[in-house]
């Protein structure tokens, strides 16, 4: 199935506005300002190229990079060493190696070859970044742009060091930089569209909850990175053609900051945005250019100010994370809204959720810190088709264990099997796909997604196509309510309906068991007998297990089969919740010895 499959026609609709706008923008500047205007329109279309090539990682990652400028930069020498003249190459890179000199590649050739540099490039770079919190990974860029830069210092024979790199061709017209922005924005919109796309946003907006929707968050950042990187490869080597000389300080601290700038000026979070900042600043960097010798009003003459760019950068930098954090266009594409049809969603089939015959089976889970033990030899069994309640006082170990068998934390000893299948030490995203659905205390959405994407996410994780993946989270957001706001933004919801939507999500993955972690925390009376219908649903309509750990009594003791307690890491009783009411180990355990002796 090709990656494309099943994105919604507003994305191409918006892709291709914003490539006629682009275009529009370049041919009108071109005319106005004669050669002058060309060469501007191409500097632009060439900066909306690379800021997109950054946005692909950044923007839908959230890591800020700054080491993209520096593979720019390898893309701009790898091109000059294959394109440049043989005369000319003969006297600047005179100590060349043999098996790289007098080439003289055309335009397309060079771009193939640099392409696969990219393709390399970035795929051995993402190994450690992929590894890398949101936080380490951008310092890890920060690393990745020094290297680069003294590495081509350094590399005196292939880009003659610090001095200027000459006779690179001048093959980057308006035309190829129209054509290389043009590919650009269709690539970032619809990749924000697709299974790769949804999966890093899903990331960005919550790693812990992606992973528990069945994302591998560290293959989806590799695959991204490996993407945007190629991407920045390809535009530095236009750059570099466009400049036709440069140096490796072209390609450091100033070439990122001004593509950073741009992509958060006008919103990283949208390819709009991204095309929209970069757009503002280049004109605001244009006049603060010709303002930088000097101005003369005639009545008064303001002295010319160094570094007037920068500086006019820096403060719309500041003024926009002040004022608007999400940039200029917020979350905000360009193009028609276009709502879903009511019929759709009542048309939809409901998905098949996979049932089991074999038990959620918790075998003697022993969990030491230190010389602490937050759990002792656990061990019970949730079975299908029945609700199983764990409770326990504040401090029992409850946390720790969900934890465990959600493999977000590996037991000192002891095994987790779901239906069958050992999972114990199994990454949480496997754990997931392999059948366990949940939900969190404290609710995680993605809230700058649409509850239809939300959703989406975990239905592609049981390896869905696109279109199918949207059908199947139509289908459950229907079954809870929610299909008449599946393209509402997930944060905006109550937290009832954010509730509801949590479930909707666990249950795209069509799990064999569904850990709900405290449901009913903060819910009101009525919205906490709302919960209890859906979770009736879902029990009557799936033979699926359900674990539930909950404070409310009144909740846990009308959904439960069986119960499990906890207290201070050790499983104190399991029964019914007829037995476990009035089991002296648990009445001590709730209310203490004292009142239990009256």
């Amino acid at each position: 199935m090709l990656p494309w499959t099943g994105v919604p026609p507003r994305a191409w609709t918006s892709a291709l506005l914003l490539i006629a706008a682009v275009g529009g923008l370049a041919l009108a500047v071109s005319w106005a300002f004669g050669n002058t205007g060309l060469n501007i329109a191409t500097l632009v279309l060439l900066q909306i190229a690379a800021v997109l090539a950054l946005a692909t990682f950044s923007g839908n990652s959230g890591i800020v990079s700054f080491g993209h400028s520096a593979f720019m930069g390898v893309g701009a020498y790898v091109f000059g060493v294959l394109t440049m003249p043989k005369a000319i190459q003969a006297s600047a890179l005179p100590n060349l190696p043999q098996w790289l000199q007098g080439h003289q590649l055309s335009l397309a050739a060079a771009l193939l070859v640099v392409v696969a540099v990219g393709v390399v490039l970035g795929i051995l770079s993402g190994f450690p970044l992929a590894r890398l919190s949101t936080g380490s990974a951008a310092i890890g860029t920060l690393a990745f742009l020094i290297i680069i830069h003294v590495t081509l210092i350094g590399a005196r024979d292939f880009t003659r060091g610090s001095q200027t790199f000459y006779g690179v061709p001048r093959l980057t017209t308006v035309y190829v930089a129209f054509a290389a922005a043009a590919a650009f924005i269709l690539i970032a919109r619809i990749l924000r569209e697709t299974p790769l796309g949804l999966r890093l946003r899903a990331a960005r907006e919550n790693e812990v909850a992606a992973a528990a929707s069945g994302v591998n968050v560290r293959l989806s950042r590799h695959q991204g990175w490996a993407l945007s990187i190629t991407m920045s490869v390809l535009i530095g080597a236009l750059y570099g053609s466009f400049l036709g000389a440069f140096s490796p300080k072209d390609f450091y601290f100033d070439l990122i900051f001004t593509l950073i700038a741009m992509l958060i000026v006008g919103g990283m979070l949208t390819v709009s945005g991204a095309v929209a900042g970069t757009i503002l600043l280049a004109g605001v960097v244009q006049i603060l250019r010709q303002a930088e010798t000097g101005v003369n009003l005639g009545f008064f003459h303001l002295p010319g100010v160094f570094g007037l760019p920068q500086l006019g950068m820096g403060l719309a930098l500041l003024l926009t994370i002040w004022r608007r954090p999400l940039g200029l266009m917020g979350l905000t594409e360009i193009g028609p809204d276009w709502p879903r049809r009511k019929a759709e969603a009542a048309a939809l089939a409901t998905p098949h959720i996979s049932g089991t015959a074999a038990a959620l089976e918790v075998r003697s889970i022993t969990m030491r810190f230190g010389g602490l033990v937050a759990l002792d030899d656990i061990s019970f069994a949730v079975p299908p088709r029945q609700v199983t309640g764990l409770i326990g006082p504040n401090g029992a170990g409850k946390t720790t264990l969900i934890n465990i068998i959600c493999g977000q934390t590996r037991p000192s000893s002891g095994q987790i099997v779901i239906g069958g299948e050992t999972m114990t030490g199994e990454a949480p995203h496997h754990v997931a796909v392999a059948g366990l659905g949940r939900t969190f205390q404290n609710i995680r959405l993605f809230d700058r997604m649409t509850a239809l994407e939300n959703v989406a996410v975990a239905a592609l994780s049981k390896g869905h196509d696109a279109a199918k993946a949207r059908q199947i989270a139509l289908a459950e957001l229907t079954r809870l309510g929610l299909g008449e706001r599946a393209e509402d933004l997930a944060g905006s919801f109550a937290y009832g309906d954010r509730r509801r939507l949590e479930i909707a999500r666990a249950l795209a993955l069509a799990p064999k068991f569904l850990l709900l972690d405290e449901p009913a925390a903060g819910m009101n009376p009525a919205e906490t007998d709302a919960l209890i219908q859906v979770l009736a649903t879902i029990r009557a309509e799936h033979e699926i297990g359900l674990l539930v750990v909950e404070h409310d009594m009144r909740l846990i003791m009308r959904l439960s089969d069986r119960m499990v307690v906890l207290n201070k890491g050790q499983k104190i009783a399991e029964g019914t919740p007829q037995q476990i009411r009035s089991d002296p180990k648990v009445i001590e355990a709730y209310i203490g010895t004292r009142r239990t002796a009256h």
